[in-house]
């Protein structure tokens, strides 16, 4: 799809963090017109709106109102709350736009959304993202799926977005993004979990001993990319719940990421939760990393 084509495109782009953001400045760079919605918002959203030059029209309905395609790119906790007020705005408008749902939720999650939002008048994508934001200088995917997938190519920028069509039926594209996530985000909870049972049964020493003798690979990645965990875990609870709910639907026990929940939650309770990406320590040891979390469980927060 050229530049051209975006040229004659509003897209809204709901909302601005990390993934939002960048995805926003890239069409909006490709010759999109891009609105978003400040109102409501932090003011790092509200900073990265105006540092990217997007057009804020305020509130989730009135970039519904005025967009041919709308992005909703929240937290899973917001993704059916975004698109009831997406929906008051295209049922104003009387028009027909793509709604694409981004966000890390369950396949019946986005059907029940999906729902909402076509009788509100839209045409509605399923869409999941897989890797990191379009400035990281990889391809971020966009994974979609629905009657309508086909629509959501008119982003697929090549070098930097990449639209990949799943199937035909609504679902399909958020339940590939939730098994993706649930061994890249699982996996890393369940190293959690090991190495926290192992401290609290005075077991850390021997464990990392063997550990560097026979998984010396696993080892070193735990130590690159655990410590600065905490800073998404907020963020991760509810999606690690979503994954859940999709091995359920799937007939699968949803039980290894309900413990992946528990997880994120003491990470979330943790001091060092107050860290963000840009400011989480990246030097600081596994053991370190661990004492602050171990401060968080439940046995330590007087909790049953």
């Amino acid at each position: 799809m050229s530049h051209a084509d975006l040229s004659s495109l509003t897209i809204a782009v709901v909302g601005a963090g990390d993934m939002g953001g960048s995805v926003a400045v890239v069409l909006k760079r490709a010759g999109a017109d891009v609105v978003a919605a400040g109102a409501g918002r932090s003011a790092e959203t509200r900073r990265r709106i105006a540092d990217g030059g997007l057009r804020d029209l305020g509130s989730v309905a009135a970039c519904a109102r005025e967009a041919d395609l709308f992005l909703s790119i929240m937290p899973p906790e917001l993704a059916a709350e975004t698109a009831a007020a997406a929906a008051v705005g295209i049922a104003a408008s009387g028009r027909r736009p793509i709604y694409a749902d981004c966000n890390a939720v369950a396949p019946q999650t986005v059907q029940a959304i999906a729902a909402e939002v076509a009788a509100a008048g839209a045409r509605f994508v399923d869409a999941g993202i897989i890797g990191l934001n379009p400035d990281s200088g990889r391809t971020t995917r966009f994974y979609a799926s629905g009657p309508e997938a086909e629509a959501l190519k008119v982003i697929d920028l090549k070098d930097r977005i990449a639209v990949r069509i799943v199937g035909p039926e609504i679902g399909q594209a958020s339940g590939l993004k939730m098994c993706y996530a649930a061994l890249t985000k699982g996996s890393s909870t369940l190293a959690v979990a090991i190495l926290l049972t192992a401290r609290e049964l005075g077991l850390y020493d021997p464990l990392l001993e063997e550990f560097a003798f026979s998984q010396g690979s696993r080892l070193q990645g735990m130590r690159d990319g655990l410590p600065a965990l905490a800073c998404d875990s907020a963020r991760w609870v509810r999606e690690m719940e979503e994954i859940a709910l999709t091995f359920e639907g799937a007939g699968i026990t949803g039980k290894f990421h309900e413990g992946a929940a528990f997880i994120h939650r003491v990470l979330a309770a943790s001091p060092l939760a107050a860290e963000t990406r840009a400011t989480a320590d990246r030097e600081r040891s596994l053991e370190d990393s661990l004492a602050a979390w171990a401060t968080a469980l439940p046995k330590y927060q007087g909790n049953d």
